[in-house]
């Protein structure tokens, strides 16, 4: 790593050889290799843009030209040659993020990791120069499928209407259907095709030609189409060019002398200009290479020298929605799944090799999804769309116009909900069950165990008129928690011994157990409590209220946002009722979390069983009339 460490700024790749920079690009990619395996990350992509991250720096001078990347997840040689090269706390609490962070570095100008969104950055940074007549300059890196998203077609349409404010948008492509076109004449016609020169050739030449009787627009047209023909047979612009935007590439996207000469020229072609980059995603690992299914594209803690996972952690959430969802397939013909981009991560893998035919990648285009969704229900199939808690975000209006009011029947199983902690704040699945409470007849289901998903889920896929959500947590399912009653359609998961209870705390979804925990610690203070699980959290069941009534104090205990979440619709359904009990809502306060293990963020937020149950342990205590603090502490072995 000699060359490496001497990297403490982007200027310090200025005094490298060519050959000392293919030299540092490889020891980027073991660094890489043997710091990710040990804390888990984005590892796949990270080694596809090593040479392409190296020429970025050398070409643009960051932090003065601003250097965005989408997504952020293939930031991580950007973090080495900015300074940041301590990556033994990668994503944990006090280390590294494993996205941009403004916090990390000035270098970092963009943090949110949802993808399609930088080249709308791009433009109104550059439309901010332009008015500001700054002369820094815009580098937008697109890729690893973020163009399949609609935010970047609708950016790109403004971006082609300005011809003369600078702007270079870099497409790292790392689809393995391309071959590279490469050698001499593909990087002089994108010498040409970014040349002033060239541009003026061509105008007067239209001209002259036009002026020309009878065959002048005949030769114009047979030049150009000509021109046009030969380009497109040598590179795959015309889409682009179409647009109105300047294309350079495709450029070998290992070669940093080719990337450099490719970037230069559009740093200096003084408008919108594309560089199509091809990449090899996890490039010079073998494990990751040999990964049909994503190209190691994210990784948990693995052996570096084979890619082997370390350990498991046995059943997890979204094995039990996959699984259930083949045997949904085999007994219906009508369900069909939908994913966003995310087939193996949200679980759909067994149900396309089971049934091909019925499963839909829509790409990163949750919006289109949604409404796909809504034309395959009118259509007469149950279509269900799988996605991570925090990406459903995007797609609201379509739920709220396309699906609801037009009553279909979709499902919407969000993986990842609540907590999940290491991917940071743009990851949490913190907000569904608030943005979702306002739109009518749509249901939501929060399973609290295994045997719950593969019950709810059959639930939602019966309800034809409606959308139904089914939402489930990150990583292990703990065992299964057995009910000892019904309310309603209420599960009660303890009953007190006492005539008259004093707390009903309200338990949603994987947080059962820490529920049942508070009880214990509750029942050590002399409280009585009665712990509930709606399993259906919208709407509100009805036995709630009455069961409400029968309490002193109500606790809701969700892992959402306390703001317009289950505990607020909640104490609206008991304000309704007529209900008039004190309630406390405990869940996620309305701020975006940093990045940290689920555990340490609970603990942080004050979302752990010792601390719900001292809050409500002095509320009983108000209510007693005696203001002392009673201390709870968790039970010990």
């Amino acid at each position: 790593m000699d060359l490496l460490t001497r990297i403490k700024g982007p200027r310090d790749l200025d005094r490298l050889s060519l050959g000392e920079l293919d030299q540092l690009a490889e020891e980027i990619r073991t660094f890489l290799v043997d710091a990710v395996s040990k804390t888990g990350g984005h590892l796949g992509p990270n080694l596809g843009v090593v040479e392409l991250t190296i020429a970025l720096h050398r070409v643009f001078e960051s932090p003065k030209d601003k250097v965005l990347w989408d997504t952020g997840h293939q930031a991580y040689v950007h973090k080495l040659l900015t300074g940041r090269q301590d990556f033994s706390r990668l994503k944990s609490k006090g280390g590294l993020s494993g996205y941009p962070s403004r916090a990390e570095s000035d270098h970092d100008i963009i943090e949110n990791s949802h993808a399609s969104g930088v080249l709308g950055w791009a433009d109104g940074m550059a439309k901010a120069n332009e008015v500001l007549k700054k002369d820094d300059h815009v580098v937008a890196v697109i890729g690893d499928g973020a163009l399949t998203g609609g935010m970047a077609w609708e950016a790109l349409n403004n971006i082609a209407a300005a011809k003369d404010r600078p702007l270079v948008i870099v497409v790292n492509d790392n689809e393995r259907s391309y071959a590279p076109t490469i050698g001499g004449l593909a990087n002089h016609l994108a010498t040409l095709r970014t040349t002033d020169g060239y541009e003026r050739f061509l105008a007067r030449g239209k001209d002259f030609l036009e002026r020309t009787p009878v065959v002048g627009r005949p030769l114009y047209d047979t030049l150009h189409g000509a021109k046009k023909g030969l380009k497109d047979f040598i590179a795959p612009q015309g889409m682009f060019e179409d647009l109105g935007l300047k294309y350079v590439g495709p450029i070998d996207g290992h070669d940093i002398e080719a990337l450099e000469s490719a970037l230069q020229r559009a740093k200096r072609f003084g408008g919108p200009v594309i560089v199509h980059c091809l990449t090899e995603k996890g490039r010079g690992y073998t494990p990751a290479l040999e990964d049909e299914a994503d190209r190691f594209h994210a990784v948990g803690k693995i052996h570096p020298d084979t890619g082997l996972p370390i350990s498991t952690s046995g059943l997890d959430w979204t094995s039990v929605f996959g699984e259930e969802m083949v045997k949904l397939g085999h007994e219906r013909e009508d369900i069909v799944a939908i994913t966003a981009a995310m087939l193996q991560p949200v679980g759909l893998g067994k149900f396309e090799e089971a049934f091909p035919d019925r499963i839909y990648d829509v790409g990163i285009a949750e919006q289109h999804g949604a409404v796909s969704a809504a034309g395959l229900a009118t259509g007469g199939l149950h279509p269900v769309f799988a996605v991570y808690a925090t990406f459903l975000n995007r797609a609201f209006d379509q739920v709220l116009m396309d699906v609801a009011l037009h009553k279909c029947g979709v499902t919407f199983v969000l993986d990842r909900a609540g907590i999940t902690g290491t991917d940071g704040a743009s990851h949490n699945g913190m907000w569904d069950m608030s943005i979702l409470q306002c739109v009518p007849t749509l249901r939501i289901a929060a399973p609290r165990d295994a045997d719950q998903v593969r019950a709810q889920l059959r639930e939602a896929v019966a309800v034809d008129d409606a959308p139904t959500v089914v939402r489930f947590s990150k990583g292990a399912v703990g065992p299964a928690v057995q009910a000892v009653g019904k309310a309603g359609g209420m599960d009660i998961l303890r009953e007190p011994k006492a005539a008259r209870p004093d707390v009903l705390i309200v338990s949603v979804g994987a947080l059962a157990p820490m529920c049942l925990e508070i009880a214990d610690l509750l029942d050590a203070q002399g409280i009585s409590s009665t712990v509930v699980d709606p399993r259906w959290v919208k709407p509100v069941d009805e036995a709630l209220a009455p069961l409400a009534e029968r309490h002193r104090v109500v606790v809701t205990v969700e892992d959402n946002s306390r703001a317009g979440g289950v505990g607020s619709a909640v104490a609206q359904a008991l304000r309704d009722a007529g209900v008039d009990v004190p309630l406390r809502d405990f869940g996620i306060p309305p701020v975006f979390l940093d990045h940290a293990s689920r555990g340490e963020v609970m603990t942080e937020i004050g979302l752990t069983a010792p601390d719900i149950a001292r809050q409500v342990t002095g509320l009983v205590a108000k209510l007693d009339g005696r203001f002392e603090s009673r201390a709870v502490e968790p039970a010990r072995d």
